[in-house]
């Protein structure tokens, strides 16, 4: 494994997500705790480079992205499935009226093989939720696809003052498990 591409090809989905975050000058992470992103979490919390802070509730972290980006730092929030159900509101009549773009990472919940019915709900209503509020959301299932799917969706937010919402599928997250 010496070549660039082999080793890219062997590192893991948060390892290339905190390298884009890095790239696209997001220093801010909120998020509420869940077992699919606690890889991810832990490596933001080593880093100096980030301020991670974990507020009680989803919409906490939405305000604290919308109160930072007007004072000129760039945040992203990451959440579960069933956390999202939370924000809709938060979304609506703050970030999407007044074009403030919010980042959010979700693990997806409630789909392949999944054994809580809370979860299954939320998972089917999420997207046609994002759709409606003109969110921008994709869903990444391949580790090739993690750097440009995020560096692209970061970008895009922040040049257009739009939210995004980045989609992590179990076809991606349970590999790295």
């Amino acid at each position: 494994m010496t070549t660039e591409n082999q080793t890219i090809s062997l590192e893991t989905w948060y390892g290339i997500v905190l390298r884009v975050l890095k790239s696209n000058d997001v220093k801010l992470i909120t998020y509420v705790p869940d077992k699919v992103l606690s890889p991810l979490i832990k490596v933001l919390h080593a880093d100096p480079y980030f301020t991670v802070i974990a507020p009680a509730r989803e919409e906490e972290a939405i305000g604290i992205l919308v109160g930072s980006y007007m004072g000129g730092l760039r945040g992203i929030t990451l959440m579960q499935t069933s956390g999202f159900a939370t924000v809709p509101n938060a979304l609506a009549s703050l970030a999407v009226p007044f074009q403030i773009p919010v980042v959010m990472m979700i693990s997806e919940r409630g789909t392949l093989g999944e054994f809580q019915v809370g979860q299954s709900i939320v998972c089917r209503t999420m997207r046609p939720v994002l759709t409606s509020l003109g969110i921008e959301n994709f869903t990444i299932e391949r580790l090739s696809d993690v750097e440009f799917v995020v560096d692209s969706m970061i970008k895009q937010a922040f040049a257009t003052q739009a939210s995004a919402a980045i989609i992590l599928s179990p076809l991606l997250t349970k590999k790295s498990d």
